[in-house]
């Protein structure tokens, strides 16, 4: 009985083997494909937020899709991440201080236009908004002109010494 029990597992081995080996898969040539892929690698996109560390502006990069000028304040009212919090960064802008409006102005300015009076911020909080809007700017920083209210502030720059300031330079400085 042995014999008999050998042989039909030799068998129900055999049947797979004999099944994948008559797939029909044939050997071929080499197929040519043309050339290997070039060019530049794609862009990762990240988005540049000014938030509060021990009462000073920091700069933080968020990765994700290219957002608008507006769009981009509309994070810096939302606040810093958990991640960021727990690294102890804050705002100073208010929810409330949205939705912005972003415009380009002939001669060279930003104009952020809020939802809340411009003196209802601290000046952390212009601050934040000026540095913020921009690095929005596409030519690279730009003068900016913060109105809400019927006040304004600006034309101002970001503050020097803010990271990211090309005038600033220091150990772990962007630039």
């Amino acid at each position: 009985m042995r014999a008999w029990l050998a042989r039909r597992v030799l068998a129900a081995g055999l049947v797979p083997l004999v099944a994948v080996a008559g797939c029909g898969v044939r050997p071929s040539d080499v197929i040519p494909a043309g050339d290997p892929p070039s060019g530049a690698v794609a862009p990762t996109w990240a988005t540049r937020l000014y938030l509060v560390q021990n009462g000073r502006l920091s700069q933080v990069q968020r990765p994700g899709p290219p957002l608008s000028p507006a769009d981009t304040l509309t994070l810096l009212a939302a606040g810093p991440s958990s991640r960021e919090r727990k690294r102890g960064l804050t705002t100073e802008v208010p929810p409330e201080a949205g939705p912005f409006s972003v415009t380009v102005e002939p001669a060279g300015h930003v104009r952020v236009t809020l939802s809340t009076p411009v003196s209802a911020l601290s000046a952390l909080a212009i601050d934040q908004i000026v540095c913020t809007a921009a690095a929005t700017a596409p030519q690279g920083p730009e003068q900016v002109i913060v109105v809400g209210g019927g006040q304004s502030a600006g034309p101002r720059d970001c503050p020097r010494g803010a990271p990211g300031d090309p005038d600033r330079r220091g150990p772990g400085d962007i630039g």
